[in-house]
Parts: structure tokens; C-alpha cells; sequence
């Protein structure tokens, strides 16, 4: 059992966390023809989109509400109406996905009563749906927005209908890519099933090019599959933040659900699989059987090179959770785990203490390590340091391939496995 503790300083110093409002933008971009909407200044859109841009290196619809010092002060409501009327008009989404800010989260906007009063004057809009996120990032982090998004997500879109034997519904976390959506997909349609993935990032942030431009987002989980999710015979909630949204689906259509922590390494690709195997009454496909027998062979080849290794790790609290495990599954030593907001999974975490700070904090607690495991902002720390950097989380702007990226299932911990065992290599032969 861990020791969560939060150092008392007056600011961060080269803050670790991403906002809330950037977590719950990133989750709407997984839906088809959506635009998602900052109900904010234009600086904190514009924050935003440029993270994004960067990390996943793709356009990124995104849209303000563009409040001033004189709509701050007198109310936002004519900017929400204003832009989602603009929105309608010109974009024509499917969904729109509004999310507050710090700013009008501090004033204190009503934003339901905004929206009822918008509906009330415009019947035009009553067949568009508007998904509305609270989402302040003057507290927790990317993965709470993310979390935060897909619980109204599901609140709000799926409608009841006929049980299909063979949907199931993922709700996917912050701390799976593109790339591990789409291996999570291949893994489950290979067992028969029909899977609803929300938010589906494989196939919005993956990297290609489309036809012809659009101002919404021209893939993803489409709002026909949205009120579909309510017929799911089953929810695969993939990292302890999507506990919340299957429990929404548990209580509004009584759908079952099995909450899976991380999905790298061999016992959680081992117990996931017979998961679906249970589910589909399947037989586990021949194909995996040999990754598996592949990834056994590589963790023989490599564990030479982890074994009695000190890493250093800044991530957010799902993601830490899954790396924690999956290091020392192959023999490394947790030297300090620094994460960003507070999770019902940081004291069952098998190290002696986690701290919720900054990259301050990840810098002094650093100190001996072999290998550090942050975003690209722990560059800095792993120079001054002279540490070899593993590139983890949200943002990754030095490396390209960062949509591709898949860490998840036999064939992503085989390539976590090589791209850290590597790191280790270079450091014994230099």
C-alpha cells in the first residue's frame, strides 16, 4: 500500500498535469461529427488545440465562446447561444461537446440553466445533441476531463433498446492511444463480438489523410453507435477512470460491467482475453496464441536488462498504474512515482509512496535513477540529470508516431519491452 502525499508549495514549478478542459476535449474528438466547444477565453482554446496539434500532429477541430473582460463580468450566456448557433449554422455537427474552463467555472456560469433557456428560444437546436462537461482546470487533470467527458457522454447519448447477444460496449481511458484502441478493437472483434468503443481515437487521431476538408470530426464513434450503446450486452471499462461511466450504463440499462486496470503485460493480456473468450463463448484465436509464446520469448530475452533497474516515473494515475505493474512484472525497482491528481488507485499501488506534484517534484525524488518515464517535459530533467528518458503520456512533441503508438495486448508490451530494453542497453554500453 502506497503513501499519497502532496507537497505543500505555494505554486508548481514546471507543472506535470494537463487541464481538465484539455482531457475532455481529447475524449470528444473520439465521437463522429463533433465539435467540441470551450466555454472560455480564446487563450484557453488556443492552449489546448496547440497541445494537440503537436502531440498527435493533426488538425484539430476546435471551437470558443470566446468570453472578453465585459462577458466575464456580465455573463456568458449570449456567447454559449451565439456560438453554438454559429456552430449549427455553418459547421453543421452532429454533436456538439461543451466544456467550461477555469474561467466561467470561477464565475460560477449556470451552464445547464444556459443551455435549458438556449433550447427554449432556438426549438431549431432540439435535434442537436449538445454533451455538457464540467471541466475547471484550476483542479484535477487531462484524465478527470477525459473521465468526466465520457460519463456524460454516456449519461446523455445511448438510448434503451433490445439486448444484442453480441455488442459490447469499451469505454476506452485517457491513457490509451490511437494505436491501443485499434489493438484493443482487432483483439475483440477477432473473438466475434461487435464493440462500441467510447471515445474511438483509432480511428479520429490515428494519422490519415481524408478526402475532403471538414470542420468537424470526420470519424469516430458515430451518434447512430452512441444510442446503440444502450442495447450492449456488456461494458469493458479499460483503466479505474471509466469506473464512473460504466456505472452510469450499469444504472440507467442494468448493463453489467469489469473494470481492467491495465492491459500491458502478460497476466492482464492473459486475463483479458479469457475475459472475452467468457463473454463470446469463443475460444481464444490461434493467432494470439502465438504472440503470446512470442511475448514469453521476448520477456526471457529482456529481463536481463530490467532487473534490479531503478525508474522514476511521472504520469497520470491510470497510466502509472499499468507502467508500475508492467515494470516491475519484469524485475525493475519503482525508485519514485510522481502522478497528477488524486486516484482511487494511487494507495494500492505496490511502492512506498506516490506524490501528486510537479516536475520539480519529479526531479528531486529522480535522483539514482536508471531510467525516467515522463511526457516531453521531463527532457529537461533527464539532461540535468543525465537519465535516459522513456516518453510516456500527453504531451509528446519531440517524437513522431504518437497517434501509431500502442503499448496494449501480446504485440505492444513486446514493443514496450524492446523500446525500454534498448534504453537500458545503450546505458551498460556507454
Amino acid at each position: 500500500m502506497a503513501i499519497v502525499t502532496s507537497p505543500q508549495k505555494s505554486v508548481a514549478v514546471n507543472p506535470l498535469k494537463q487541464s481538465q478542459a484539455l482531457g475532455a476535449t481529447l475524449a470528444f474528438l473520439g465521437l463522429k461529427g463533433i465539435i467540441p466547444l470551450m466555454h472560455g477565453a480564446q487563450g484557453c482554446t488556443a492552449f489546448a488545440k496547440v497541445v494537440l496539434v503537436r502531440h498527435f500532429r493533426e488538425a484539430i477541430p476546435l471551437s470558443t465562446t470566446a468570453m472578453t473582460e465585459v462577458s466575464t463580468i456580465l455573463g456568458g450566456e449570449e456567447n454559449v447561444e451565439q456560438a453554438i448557433l454559429t456552430l449549427a449554422q455553418r459547421s453543421k455537427p452532429d454533436i456538439i461537446g461543451l466544456c467550461t474552463t477555469g474561467l466561467t467555472e470561477t464565475r460560477g456560469d449556470d451552464m445547464q440553466g444556459f443551455l435549458k433557456d438556449i433550447r427554449k428560444r432556438h426549438p431549431e437546436l432540439d435535434s442537436l445533441p449538445i454533451v455538457l462537461v464540467s471541466a475547471p482546470d484550476f483542479k484535477g487533470s487531462l484524465q478527470d476531463g477525459f473521465a468526466a467527458a465520457v460519463e456524460s457522454i454516456v449519461r446523455e447519448l445511448p438510448q434503451p433498446g433490445e439486448t444484442k447477444s453480441q455488442q459490447v460496449t469499451i469505454l476506452a481511458g485517457s491513457a490509451f492511444t490511437p494505436g491501443d484502441v485499434q489493438e484493443v478493437k482487432e483483439i475483440v472483434t477477432a473473438f466475434g463480438l461487435t464493440p462500441i468503443f467510447v471515445p474511438d481515437l483509432s480511428v479520429s487521431l490515428d494519422g490519415h489523410l481524408e478526402d475532403t476538408y471538414s470542420a468537424i470530426t470526420a470519424s469516430g464513434t458515430s451518434l447512430t453507435q452512441l444510442r446503440e450503446v444502450g442495447s450492449s450486452v456488456f461494458t469493458l471499462a479499460l483503466g479505474e477512470s471509466m469506473r464512473s461511466g460504466a456505472q452510469v450504463l450499469e444504472e440507467r440499462f442494468g448493463i453489467p460491467y469489469e473494470v481492467f486496470g491495465e492491459l500491458t503485460g502478460l497476466d492482464p493480456t492473459d486475463n483479458f482475453l479469457q475475459a472475452l473468450a467468457d463473454l463470446s463463448g469463443n475460444q481464444v484465436p490461434e493467432k494470439y496464441c502465438r504472440q503470446r509464446r512470442q511475448l514469453q520469448d521476448a520477456m526471457l530475452d529482456t529481463h536481463f536488462y530490467f532487473g534490479c533497474k531503478r525508474v522514476s516515473l511521472a504520469l497520470e494515475p491510470d497510466l502509472l498504474w499499468a507502467t508500475v505493474y508492467f515494470l516491475q512484472s519484469m524485475g525493475a525497482q519503482i525508485h519514485a512515482a510522481v502522478t497528477t491528481t488524486r486516484s482511487s488507485v494511487l494507495e494500492k499501488l505496490p511502492v512506498k509512496n506516490v506524490i501528486i506534484g510537479d516536475m520539480e517534484d519529479f526531479e528531486q525524488f529522480s535522483v539514482g535513477s536508471d531510467l525516467l518515464i515522463a511526457n516531453s517535459h521531463g527532457v529537461a530533467v533527464a539532461k540535468r540529470l543525465n537519465i535516459p528518458l522513456y516518453r510516456q503520456g500527453i504531451p509528446i512533441f519531440d517524437r513522431l508516431g504518437n497517434g501509431q503508438f500502442t503499448k496494449v495486448g501480446y504485440r505492444g508490451t513486446m514493443q514496450m519491452l524492446f523500446d525500454i530494453g534498448n534504453l537500458f542497453l545503450e546505458q551498460e554500453e556507454s
